[in-house]
């Protein structure tokens, strides 16, 4: 059965997994397990733990920045199955714990292991969280290469831990945006979909901005490829050296 959690805020995606990442409750309320009952109950008293350390780890997680964009998040979890071929010893306190690496964000694991039994032992349950909240979803076919305008897409509640690239949550982020692969109609706006549009095709003469400390110097070259704002590129400078730097949004290229 899915655990539903109440909304919580989120500045945006990045923000949102970083919450997940600080879930890690290692100490978090263990519980008994018994096979007295029988295996099954002792999968069921395993799922009661499980589910009781996820409902807690899920409502913890840092403020909204002061300014920030909150957006609600319905978190939800379904939790999988463990091996039905385990046989696992009775276990006086059990503790639920992330793995080494491990997230509350889409597919994932949750370990239990027993501290306290004639005999230790250590598993783990698959688990999928959820994170509803609005996002974009196309409405249309979008070819590569073509930019999207507001009518493009339509805002919906999609589940943001689906995939791992964060989603456009504000319209201002995408529009304008072109596409660097064929889009389809229904799929999610997400960041790894979409780049800037490009300021320059190669071959390009563009202006380069080279900063040191305390001084700056001004160049010109040809750009080695096609770029947009904040999009790294390379360029060759009128005396030959090649140097690669970030465009500015008036597609100057900054070089550190």
């Amino acid at each position: 059965m899915p655990v539903r959690c109440q909304p919580q805020p989120a500045a945006a995606m990045p923000r949102m997994r970083r919450m997940a990442l600080g879930c890690m409750l290692a100490l978090a309320a263990a519980g008994a397990w018994a096979q007295q009952g029988g295996q099954q109950d002792g999968i069921t008293q395993l799922n009661q733990i499980s589910q009781r350390f996820l409902d807690e780890a899920l409502h913890q997680g840092p403020e909204t920045p002061a300014g920030g964009n909150a957006l609600p998040l319905r978190m939800e979890v379904q939790l999988g199955q463990l091996d039905s071929r385990l046989r696992l010893a009775a276990c006086a306190k059990v503790e639920p714990y992330l793995p080494a690496g491990g997230r509350l964000w889409g597919r994932t694991r949750l370990g239990l292991r027993c501290l306290q039994g004639a005999v230790p032992w250590n598993v783990f349950l698959p688990v999928t969280v959820k994170a509803w909240g609005p996002a974009w979803v196309l409405q249309t076919a979008v070819p590569v290469g073509r930019g999207l305008a507001a009518g493009d897409a339509v805002q919906a509640e999609v589940d943001w831990a689906e995939d791992a690239a964060p989603v456009f949550a504000n319209s201002q982020d995408w529009i304008g945006q072109v596409a660097v692969r064929p889009l389809a109609s229904g799929q999610t706006l997400r960041q790894n979909m979409l780049r800037p549009p490009p300021l320059f095709a190669a071959g390009a003469q563009v202006q380069v901005m080279v900063n040191g400390g305390g001084f700056a110097v001004s160049a010109s070259g040809k750009a080695t490829a096609a770029a947009g704002q904040g999009q790294a590129v390379r360029v060759r400078l009128d005396n030959g050296r090649l140097v690669s730097g970030t465009v500015s949004p008036q597609g100057v290229v900054l070089v550190q």
